[in-house]
């Protein structure tokens, strides 16, 4: 069989394996890698020694206990009947492939070096730990020893963390892609010795499995050389992504935006919100651009796109009513049926996103969300030394002990009518139980059920005559009661790495979140993170790691742009200088071991990082900007802030080399389009100086202003910006465009408008 109608054939049969999976998969105590159930018994004995620690002699007593629980637990030693070298690892993920019988190995350079030596191929197997599919695999095909048998003899196996390693996952994601048209995880990808490509796919049945498997290495064994024409090919496609445009000349006034943003309109779901697909991630990139857009524009249509995106995240069942918090992605098209893994990067740019909106439109259900969300993320997420773990698993443990996904956030009619009584009836209006869209499967007789909201608050009042104090009152003990009966469930596992990238986006929604709406609390969080990010993470060379746990994995382009732009806005909301000055110093670093001079762009990797052989620059704005767009708004920055030529030069020329990509495919370089609003523009920098700057920014920053540098000072200063500008006896705001200030005034209202 031919390789591509080989491919072909093994999707196929991957679509209807889908279609045809049940949601529930039984426990296993493989799952509970490393002591997980003492883990649970030291939860319950730390509870009974908050509770008894100030009853006299108590706590002599719950110690004595304490003791002998750990000599139990170091004496208790689970026995497994494999194990391979993942056991070694830190990664949640990878440990619970720990005892698969399957020889994984974690990734490293050597891995290229071992399968030349043993003359194999390489099985690359991509996935994390809140993965729900990548679960199901493990248990039905990674688990079974005839599949380990002919896994250990033909291949060298790797096991990757894509969150740990994302230049493997996206430079995978993209040969399968290429492959067979689609991708997604677990990922899956086969390659030669040297790492090229020649086979890939995500979820198989063990069936499905064994048969590519077999397929793979009996047309390899009999025909070698076919299949390194076809690795070689695909790997020369890879590459080719990597085309850039070379007119760095263009005329910028000559690019048409509403010709660019006709084009993208025509994917947008004007109804539903989020773009035409069946599946509906939230693009917060998207949102804040096509925001500005609309605001700028005075795009009634557009304005109205992004609000009603809002509203359906915020409704619908993408968000959990009960504690706050975003789920990744949506399985249908109107924002009803989650896929209940939450992840970090989600909840922090939705965070940005809400508060943004909230300036341009004082919705209240905005800042509930926003503060809801932050309190979820505090609960489960902050950690004592304020960084912030990665994700939440979809799957839990339901009351049969029974590994499910969705377990800990649905419910049954029965549950909820028990529990709320005689408000069911209203609370069943109020969270749609009368439509089946919120089943989570109509196939299943158990009818489990996912709260969203048909109507807006407003509406809900109008059509049963609450008023907004009734009507809170009520959604308040609603929320009480169901959080209690949650607090019976098992909750989902955490992933407990802390990922510098995911913990920069989240500094950046503490200070997008203290812009808007002024808070202190806010604030102190943000500082906090950001002293321990910068403590832990970074180290006195600048060098960046891309995890706490595993410190021997380099950071990656996106973990020094996101850290560059959230230290920008510590800057913008403390005017502590420093973070400014540390945004630079990881900004040389990046230039000096990312800047590609042949491109002029950053790759994602070190220039001179060993391992795969394949130049990845990230460009595209996905569900989380590209690392190339943020660092072309870091350096358009801080090229303003210290009147630094050669930043802003690189900032555009970034630009200019993505352009027949950004007006081609909108929907892809929003990050970029909003650089180009910043260049074509008036781009304000706006100085406060004096006594008052602190309480002048607040005030200021709680309006929608996206082309606004702010500087600021309660002191004389060298920044260029500020220079010579500090009054005692006043607190003046100078609005500035290219190094050319108006008047300067003292009061908020003129500084706005200036600007407009």
């Amino acid at each position: 069989m031919h390789f591509f109608s080989f491919i072909h054939t093994t999707q196929h049969l991957k679509s209807i394996a889908f279609r045809n999976k049940s949601n529930t998969i039984h426990a296993n105590k493989k799952l509970l890698v490393k002591g997980y159930k003492y883990k649970v018994y030291l939860l319950h004995l730390c509870t009974v020694m908050l509770i008894f620690d100030k009853i006299p002699y108590m706590r002599f007593f719950i110690l004595f206990i304490s003791i002998i629980f750990l000599v139990f637990c170091a004496c208790t030693k689970e026995t497994h009947p494999y194990t391979n070298a993942l056991v070694h690892e830190t990664s949640p993920y990878l440990l619970q492939h720990a005892h698969n019988p399957i020889n994984w190995q974690p990734w490293s350079e050597e891995i290229l070096a071992k399968a030349t030596k043993e003359n194999k191929l390489i099985l690359f197997s991509i996935g994390y730990a809140s993965c729900h599919w990548c679960h199901v695999m493990e248990q039905e095909t990674f688990e079974n020893e005839e599949v380990a048998k002919f896994m250990n003899t033909h291949f060298i196996n790797v096991k990757v963390d894509r969150e740990e390693h994302p230049d493997i996952d996206k430079t995978y994601l993209k040969a399968v892609q290429m492959m067979t048209g689609n991708a997604g995880w677990p990922l899956h990808c086969i390659t030669l010795p040297n790492g090229e490509p020649v086979w890939g796919g995500t979820y198989f049945t063990k069936e499905q499995w064994m048969n590519a498997l077999e397929q793979i290495v009996k047309i390899h064994d009999s025909n070698p050389n076919e299949t390194a024409q076809f690795a070689k090919k695909v790997a020369n496609d890879i590459q080719k992504w990597n085309t850039f445009s070379s007119d760095t000349l263009l005329n910028l006034s000559k690019i048409s935006l509403k010709e660019i943003q006709s084009k993208w309109k025509k994917k947008l779901d004007l109804v539903n919100g989020g773009q035409q697909e069946e599946e509906k991630f939230p693009r917060s990139t998207n949102y804040r651009f096509l925001l500005r857009y609309a605001v700028l524009e005075k795009d009634s249509v557009l304005l109205n796109y992004v609000h009603t995106t809002l509203r359906m995240i915020a409704e619908k069942g993408l968000y959990d009513h009960i504690e706050g918090g975003f789920t990744r992605y949506t399985t249908d098209k109107a924002w009803q049926i989650p896929h209940f893994e939450k992840m970090l990067y989600t909840n922090a740019q939705l965070i940005s996103s809400y508060s943004l909106a909230y300036q341009t439109q004082k919705n209240e259900n905005y800042k509930t969300v926003v503060y809801e969300t932050l309190n979820f993320i505090k609960k489960q997420w902050l950690r004592n030394d304020h960084l912030l773990y990665a994700s939440l698993n979809a799957d839990s443990f339901n009351e049969k002990n029974e590994l499910e996904e969705g377990a800990y956030y649905t419910w049954r009619k029965e549950t909820l009518q028990q529990v709320l009584g005689s408000d069911f009836d209203l609370f069943s209006k109020y969270f749609n139980l009368h439509s089946s869209t919120n089943i989570i499967s109509e196939e299943n007789p158990e009818e489990k059920y996912v709260l969203t909201k048909k109507h807006d608050d407003a509406s809900f009042m109008n059509l049963y005559h609450l008023t907004e104090d009734q009507l809170k009152a009520k959604v308040n003990t609603w929320k009480t009661i169901l959080l209690n009966e949650r607090k019976k469930r098992n909750l989902p596992q955490t992933d407990t790495k802390v990922l510098t990238a995911w913990n920069a986006l989240m500094l950046k929604a503490y200070t997008d979140a203290y812009k808007t709406f002024g808070d202190e609390q806010i604030k102190t969080q943000a500082v906090q993170t950001a002293t321990a990010i910068k403590n832990k993470l970074i180290s006195k060379e600048w060098k960046v790691l891309r995890s706490l746990n595993n410190p021997e994995i380099d950071g990656f382009l996106e973990d020094y742009a996101y850290l560059i732009d959230s230290f920008l806005s510590m800057y913008q909301i403390t005017f502590d200088s420093q973070w400014l000055y540390d945004a630079k110093s990881l900004t040389t670093y990046v230039l000096e071991h990312f800047y590609s001079h042949t491109n002029n762009l950053f790759t994602f990797s070190e220039i001179n990082s060993k391992g795969l052989h394949f130049e990845e620059f990230d460009v595209e704005d996905g569900i989380m900007p590209s690392a190339n767009s943020v660092m072309s708004h870091n350096l358009l920055q801080l090229g303003h802030y210290f009147g630094n030529d050669d930043f802003l030069q690189k900032s555009k020329i970034m630009l200019l080399r993505n352009i027949p990509d950004i007006i081609e495919y909108p929907n892809l370089y929003a990050n970029w389009l909003d650089l180009l609003l910043h260049l074509s523009q008036p781009y304000y920098e706006v100085v406060i100086c004096g006594k008052d700057a602190h309480e002048k920014a607040r005030a200021l920053q709680q309006n929608y202003l996206p082309n606004m540098l702010l500087c600021g000072s309660t002191s004389d200063s060298e920044l260029p910006l500020l220079k010579n500008r500090f009054n005692e006896g006043k607190t003046l705001i100078y609005v500035c465009v290219n190094r050319t200030c108006k008047q300067p005034t003292e009061r908020i209202e003129k500084a706005i408008e200036l600007m407009k």
